[in-house]
């Protein structure tokens, strides 16, 4: 990763003529976010990164777990350095902490609340209630407020009171079931995906779904509850392979790198090191047997259709892999490219990130802490014309805003947060 270019910290800047043009699209838009772990931080970090000012909120003593999911860790000299995991979700935040278990702390929240457009919790189903930070409390306060509520199973159901992780998701969703190597003499059983992903796709489920809200509220004036679960955005996400199960009525199994209903679409060996290709259309496998020099499969009535193709999927790559496995793979990448077949090669993280396209894309920035630490960030990934996404804040440290927050948005002097503050209410980096 460090071998890839850091970009500037600084977005892209409205085009010239532009000047007067606001920072973001949700510049303005202040949220509340109560929130913890990936899912909801994942989704409060695409609105900070869309203009909005985030209030990230986290008890005095009990930190953001994230913060200490290490190795790796920022290299900036502290005695409690903070995990690259939570680095990569907490961008354009601002940092207090409140514990709202007291009823002063509660309280201050809910002033804060009153004031928000947005409130983001993932806490167990119910469980604010007793602070008088739920929904049905933010509401009488604030009608116009957007709280998002992100729970693993969500507020109705028999599992509605159970928390859960990424990787419960995963098994219970059927995710875990899909993936992995197909049945067989190496068959590797079930696995979770690489990376969280039913967390990254509810925070972006939570951020579309609050977009939408305050698009409405822009119309009528009113704010409303949303209910985001991961076990529903898993569901959802199952896609193409629900609906095979649906329609189809066979329960999808595991394929490996292979797709449930296209081929050739999967890893092929060539003679160095696998590459990927992926025909998914009629055109595309008959430029393919052009380049492998096999017209007859083109011809060939089993192949001559996309359904055809899957149903005898095995036949079909019998044919092709031996071909592929008597040529290096950049060969094959560079023939098969300029045949505008889909193709590619099979990165490594390092690789991708050291990839011209993500140089080009600029999709790796570099941010600066206010001690001047130097933290490296993936860019949003959406190009605004008019209101591109900007990276104004590095992940904030602990506490470090818990004042100038409180002081700026409540009018609260020094004096009062001192108070708050000795009576461990409230948590400032300086404290």
């Amino acid at each position: 990763m460090r071998s890839a270019r850091l970009a500037s910290h600084a977005a892209a800047q409205p085009m010239a003529g532009n000047e007067s043009l606001p920072s973001g699209a949700l510049s303005g838009i202040v949220v509340l976010d109560l929130s913890r772990v990936l899912a909801g931080p994942w989704c409060s970090q695409i609105l900070g990164d869309l203009g909005a000012e985030v209030h990230k909120v986290e008890h005095p003593s009990h930190r953001d777990d994230t913060r200490g999911w290490g190795p790796p860790f920022v290299e900036d000299g502290s005695d409690r350095p903070d995990s690259a995991y939570y680095m990569c979700c907490n961008r354009n935040k601002r940092s207090l902490a409140v514990d709202f278990s007291h009823p002063d702390g509660a309280e201050l929240l809910r002033r804060l609340a009153a004031q928000s457009d947005v409130v983001l919790e993932n806490y167990r189903s119910g469980s604010l209630v007793k602070y008088g930070l739920d929904y049905a409390t933010i509401h009488s306060l604030n009608p116009r407020a957007i709280y998002c509520s992100i729970t693993g199973f969500g507020q109705t159901g028999p599992y509605a009171a159970q928390g859960a992780y990424d990787f419960l998701i995963q098994a219970v969703s059927g995710l875990m079931s899909i993936t992995g190597t197909p049945e067989g003499l190496n068959a590797s059983g079930p696995l979770k995906v690489g990376l969280p992903i039913s967390d990254l796709l509810t925070g972006l489920y939570a951020a579309v779904s609050i977009l939408a809200a305050l698009h409405h509220r822009e119309r009528t004036g009113e704010g409303q509850h949303i209910d985001c679960a991961l076990l529903d955005s898993q569901i959802a996400t199952l896609a193409n392979q629900a609906l095979n199960y649906l329609l189809g009525g066979k329960v999808p199994g595991r394929l490996g790198n292979a797709h449930p209903n296209v081929a050739p679409y999967r890893d092929f060996a060539a003679s160095d090191q696998p590459i990927a290709l992926a025909c998914a259309n009629d055109g595309q496998f008959q430029a393919l047997c052009k380049v492998l020099e096999r017209p007859d499969l083109g011809r060939d009535p089993r192949f001559l259709t996309s359904a055809g193709r899957n149903s005898h999927r095995a036949e079909l790559e019998s044919e092709i892999a031996p071909i592929l496995r008597a040529r290096p793979a950049a060969e094959w990448l560079s023939v098969l490219g300029a045949a505008a077949v889909p193709c590619g090669p099979i990165n490594r993280i390092d690789q991708a990130l050291s990839s011209p396209q993500v140089e080009s894309r600029e999709l790796i920035r570099e941010v600066h802490r206010e001690d001047g630490t130097a933290v490296p960030v993936i860019a949003f990934p959406a190009r605004l014309s008019r209101t591109p996404a900007t990276y104004r804040e590095a992940p904030p440290r602990f506490a470090q805003d818990t004042h100038a927050v409180l002081r700026a948005r409540l009018g609260m002097e020094e004096s009062a947060m001192a108070e708050l503050e000795a009576r461990g209410i409230i948590a400032s980096s300086r404290g």
